[in-house]
């Protein structure tokens, strides 16, 4: 483990993000989103194998053996890592996430007026949206540790892999991993509403039957918080409605339209000041969205944003370009 934690070391100073450990090439950090080179010789394919046997179970390398790829979590000292490990044409490779120790604040993460008040919500589906990297799950861990200050409640987070841990503060709070606590996500959400929850987090929405469920559990008084990848609000909505076809469509815009509280599509990028700042756009579920959402009608829903400052909407230019003008970015 010396060496990854000597890695780890040089990405802390260096306060990264991410470290790309491939064998073949230079050892690589993601730094205020810009690659950057560790040292000038590139890693022998027999270190990055030793790093590899250090961190994995003997199940998780059949994994890797068998499927050519693995996720992992790991805890060295106060540092939580989310790591990748998988084949590549020179050897093996590892994508390596840092995990802050201490869950940022809203202020932190300039919270808007809308993602301020989700915590205060009881009931209804919250999507939170954008690339891989562009800190959705910093976003959520942020909003659950709102709602750990506030009312007594139970949550119940579906991860893949934990990365943030919460200090139970009013709510009683479970966080459970996918492939060591439940198979899949839809099979977690199948069995998380026997287990009485308040608020139920997912790591991501990947496939039909985990929308459904989700859906169906925001519809019957749940509050539901996951992601997508999807690079704005609108998109969002289509990429859920696309998955299903005929009847089943139908079905899904009926409950989206009645469980859909917001939906935030987000992007970081540099800040004059150094580090990054997420961007973001906003889409409150007014009326006439709901009414678009009903009909299918979801090519309305972009102008809807557009002309929505008022509901508390915002577009990513407009977000963009407000940043610009306040000199942030």
């Amino acid at each position: 483990m010396s060496t990854l934690e000597n890695f780890i070391r040089e990405a802390l100073k260096n306060k990264a993000s991410d470290i790309h450990l491939v064998a073949g090439s230079q050892p690589f950090l993601r730094t205020s989103g810009k690659l950057q080179t560790l040292r000038a010789t590139a890693l022998t394919k027999k270190e990055v194998e030793d790093i590899v046997t250090s961190i994995l179970t003997k199940a998780q390398i059949a994994d890797l053996a068998t499927r050519g790829d693995v996720d992992a979590g790991l805890t060295i000292g106060e540092i939580s890592l989310r790591i990748n490990i998988h084949r590549q044409a020179r050897g093996l490779g590892l994508s390596i996430r840092l995990i802050p120790a201490v869950i940022p604040s809203p202020e932190d993460l300039s919270f808007d007026q809308a993602l301020l008040e989700i915590p205060n919500l009881k009931d209804g589906f919250v999507l939170i949206s954008g690339p891989a990297g562009s800190g959705k799950t910093t976003t959520l861990a942020a909003l659950v540790q709102m709602m750990n200050k506030g009312e007594a409640r139970h949550i119940i987070t579906l991860e893949d892999p934990i990365e943030y841990h919460f200090d139970e503060e009013n709510c009683l709070i479970e966080q459970r991993q996918l492939g060591t606590d439940f198979s899949t996500f839809a099979d977690g959400l199948r069995h998380v509403l026997r287990q009485d929850p308040n608020v139920i987090v997912v790591g991501e929405m990947r496939d039909p039957e985990t929308i459904a469920l989700a859906l169906t559990a925001a519809e019957t008084g749940h509050l539901v918080l996951s992601t997508v990848h999807a690079p704005n609000t609108a998109e969002v909505i289509e990429r859920i409605v696309n998955v299903f076809s005929g009847a089943q469509q139908q079905q899904i815009l009926v409950q989206l339209a009645a469980t859909l509280r917001l939906v935030v599509a987000q992007r970081l990028v540099p800040a004059q000041a150094g580090g990054v700042v997420a961007v973001r756009e906003i889409l409150v579920p007014t009326a006439a969205i709901q009414n678009a959402i009903r009909q299918n009608n979801l090519a309305t829903i972009r102008s809807a944003i557009q002309t929505g400052r008022r509901q508390g909407m915002v577009t990513m230019e407009q977000a963009t370009n407000e940043l610009i003008k306040a000199k942030i970015i």
